[in-house]
């Protein structure tokens, strides 16, 4: 038993003996591989500090050395940018001419062509108005020279056409000489123009001088008398007829007779007398059929005569009226000078809109420019 427990005792021992052995071997493999700290002297370690200090001022001069660099670095950028700038302004500048000359010509090609175009559509009621303009100015003129004639003065002139109409025989007789023309011609003249007197057709705004003979120059702008028929004065046995264009593009003259029917009045002026006829047939006939235009006993007519149809003119419309009392009276001056409203609006619009086109233009010539790309990031790049 003792024997045992001096076994299990050595048994102890030799492991505790192994374990510190163990132990002691792992401590010293462990200090091979910590780093091993020199020791200095004093006289060395005051070596070490000398040292450390130029490093450090040599750090620090490395930095202060750095940062010029950098702005060394950064003010070439600036420059080249700055001394891009001009460069790109002149091309701003350049870019924006052109664009300014490309706007003005732009703009003035709109202009030329919407102007064109009102022009076009515009002309006919320019035209119109302006031959308005002056067949009023005509029958004012008619109208002041018979306010200074005498009443034996106009006696005279009604014998004279009076004489003229009853030499005429019945039927059509156009076809009259020189010498008759020239005797023709010299009746009711009194403001040595031509013009014998003028008619109105109130519904449908006709105002216009009635003139001898029917010569293209007279039809383009008045209303003509046919030589060989009775002057308009009135008395048994007369047939006045008078002839005006239709359609044309300059002056409307007679354009709206066929909106005329049965029953619608028209009235010519000569000297101071009016003579209402009032319409009772209404014929389309081609050019060289005149029966309806003869003279007939015991009946006083007037024919209105316009080619038809509208453009084409192949034919003619014949609006033959019989004399009756004046309705309203003797027709005045002022009545001939109205200047209808589809006239007007046009005369006034067409300068307002050329005013505001041109306004408009001066306008946008005038505004500056937005600015372009590259000058909004140069303004990015200053700040």
């Amino acid at each position: 038993m003792d024997e045992e427990i001096r076994n299990n005792e050595d048994i102890y021992t030799e492991k505790e003996t192994a374990a510190d052995s163990e132990a002691l071997m792992n401590e010293e493999i462990m200090s091979v591989f910590q780093p091993v700290e020199p020791e200095f002297t004093k006289d060395e370690k005051e070596l070490a500090k000398d040292e450390e200090e130029p490093a450090k001022d040599a750090k620090k001069i490395q930095a202060d050395t750095a940062e010029p660099a950098e702005s060394a670095v950064k003010e070439p950028l600036t420059k080249d940018l700055t001394a891009e700038e001009p460069q790109d302004k002149k091309k701003g500048k350049q870019k924006k001419k052109k664009k300014k000359k490309k706007v003005s010509i732009t703009n003035i090609l709109l202009v030329l062509i919407m102007l064109t175009g009102i022009g076009i559509l515009a002309y006919p009621s320019v035209s119109d108005w302006w031959n308005s303009m002056h067949a009023t100015q005509a029958i004012a003129g008619y109208v002041e020279a018979v306010e200074t004639m005498s009443k034996e003065e106009k006696e005279a002139i009604f014998a004279k056409a009076k004489e003229y109409n009853d030499s005429l025989p019945n039927g059509v007789n156009f076809n009259i000489s020189e010498e008759q023309y020239a005797e023709y011609a010299s009746i009711l003249d009194i403001t040595g123009t031509g013009i014998m007197g003028y008619i109105q057709i109130q519904s449908i705004g006709v105002n216009l001088p009635v003139y001898h003979g029917v010569d293209e120059g007279i039809l383009q702008i008045a209303v003509g008398h046919i030589p060989g028929s009775s002057f308009p004065i009135g008395g048994e046995r007369t047939h006045a007829i008078m002839s005006g264009h239709r359609g044309l593009p300059s002056a409307k003259l007679f354009s709206d007779l066929d909106k005329l029917k049965e029953g619608d009045v028209f009235a010519v002026t000569v000297l101071d007398e009016t003579f209402t006829y009032m319409i009772d047939q209404i014929r389309i006939v081609l050019p060289e059929e005149t029966d309806e235009l003869a003279i007939v006993d015991d009946k006083e007519y007037a024919t209105l005569v316009t080619c038809t149809p509208y453009g084409v003119n192949s034919h003619r419309m014949l609006m033959r009226g019989h004399r009756i009392a004046n309705i309203d009276g003797k027709a005045t001056p002022a009545d001939a000078v109205k200047i209808p409203t589809y006239i007007v609006i046009p005369a006034v619009g067409i300068p307002l809109l050329f005013v505001v086109l041109l306004g408009m233009l001066i306008y946008y010539r005038k505004r500056k420019p937005g600015k372009t790309a590259q000058e909004t990031l140069n303004d990015i790049r200053k700040q």
